[in-house]
């Protein structure tokens, strides 16, 4: 392969044509020249193919952030390589630079670091490793074939976990489990319906508490003191089919369920839950078993890092099948899908009967607060149109969540801005009136 220099050469020469006795003559000596100094110089130029290559640096970051990945390069040849080198990224890497000089002796390592930012989450791979050694005069270069280059290339994955915005909420959810759970001092003492502990009576204590045997025995009243309740069971089930990629606001709906389920994880694993995770379209996407404490929140990080909205329907038989077969006692099943009306009453409700008999079930779905607006604007006749056709899908919804609601679902509909927020003030609810 040649570079620009012999096409400038060419124009130099084209340029002394009418100096030449014949300008065809003239012509041919040039072009003869320039092949003879492209050929010797694709031959005295260090074959690429003799470089042994590898990388280091960071393989998992917070979508946000920034990862440094540094591509190391050992020339093992016996001259020296000089040229470019492309290190090369997905678009969605948002790679600083690609492509770099090389000026490489025998025996010595190049060290060219990348630093990548990230759009998305998800996996994002290294494309590949291009180099090009050119001749000592510039006017030619050999480069290493697609398939010795792919060989060549260390492969190398970077991580994009999800942003985690919602955890910016934990605070404000931790202090009112700590109220439920009767740890600071405005509650005074725990409420629940597990059994904790017996105490002496103070005013003002449930005298539905009182342990008549143990207060015969002490000559004093004694109470029962409660504690919520601790050691449950919490499957977040994410749906991942086709209306997970609705865009809602500025995420997709697949990205706010992620959100949320987060939250909720994060907040039931410090109150002692166990967490389990399903993502699920018409295959299990991905599933995390028997989270206790916080080691849950990095497992669930990892799994829902490279989820992706399937172009297909939810089969949620499959998901109730999934959940029935892992979950033998009674748990918290929280579903965060949407409520389509037709994939809902031919797909789950069908099958809720059977998880509703052995476990308490959420519906979680994100509205968007743009069909809101749409009903609500009707300055104009097409504005009173596109009124009439958001009231319908409102509607619609309306209808899908009773119909949820007879089969002793609780359903939560709420804007993305506060959807995470409501999913585990609804658990926290249920923890405390001990309905888990």
């Amino acid at each position: 392969m040649i570079t620009w220099r012999p096409i400038a050469l060419l124009g130099v020469g084209i340029l002394t044509l009418p100096l030449w006795p014949s300008p065809w003559l003239g012509l041919l000596c040039w072009l003869v020249i320039i092949t003879v100094l492209c050929g010797v110089d694709l031959l005295t130029a260090t074959d690429p193919a003799r470089v042994r290559m590898w990388r280091e640096g960071d393989r998992l970051i917070r979508l946000g952030g920034s990862a440094t990945v540094t591509l190391n390069v050992r020339n093992e040849g016996t001259g020296t390589i000089r040229g470019r080198i492309r290190d090369a990224w997905p678009p969605s890497a948002n790679a600083d630079r690609q492509e770099y000089s090389l000026d490489l002796p025998p025996g010595s390592v190049a060290r060219l670091t990348t630093t990548l930012t990230p759009s998305r989450r998800g996996d994002r791979h290294s494309s590949g490793v291009t180099i090009r050694s050119v001749g000592p005069m510039g006017f030619a270069y050999r480069q290493v074939g697609q398939a010795a280059a792919r060989r060549m290339a260390p492969p190398w994955k970077l991580r994009v976990l999800p942003p985690f915005h919602t955890r910016r909420l934990l605070n404000e959810k931790l202090a009112r489990l700590r109220v439920i759970e009767g740890t600071v001092a405005v509650r005074g003492r725990g409420q629940g319906t597990e059994f904790d502990a017996l105490r002496e009576y103070v005013a003002g204590d449930d005298v539905r508490s009182i342990d008549w045997r143990a207060s015969a025995r002490s000559q004093s009243i004694v109470v029962k003191n409660w504690r919520v309740e601790r050691d449950r069971r919490i499957v977040t089930v994410i749906d991942t089919g086709r209306t997970s990629a609705v865009r809602v606001g500025d995420e997709p709906r697949l990205d706010a369920q992620i959100e949320a389920s987060l939250l909720l994880s994060t907040v039931a694993s410090v109150a002692g839950d166990r967490i389990d995770a399903l993502a699920v379209d018409t295959e299990v996407r991905a599933a995390v078993d028997g989270g206790v404490g916080r080691n849950v929140i990095p497992r669930l990080l990892q799994a829902t890092a490279p989820l992706e909205p399937a172009l297909a329907e939810t089969d949620f038989g499959l998901v109730v099948s999934e959940v029935l077969r892992r979950e033998a006692k009674r748990a918290l099943v929280v579903l965060f899908t949407s409520l389509e009306p037709g994939v809902i009453t031919e797909s789950l409700l069908p099958s809720l009967p059977s998880l509703t008999a052995r476990h308490r079930v959420i519906v979680a779905t994100v509205s968007d607060p743009q069909v809101a607006r749409l009903r609500d604007q009707r300055d104009t006749t097409m504005d009173i149109y596109r009124a009439a056709a958001a009231e319908q899908s409102l509607l619609e919804r309306r209808k899908v969540a009773a119909a949820l609601a007879r089969h002793d679902v609780d359903v939560i509909d709420e804007p993305v801005d506060v959807f995470a927020s409501a999913v585990v003030d609804r658990y926290l609810m249920l923890k405390a009136t001990g309905r888990l």
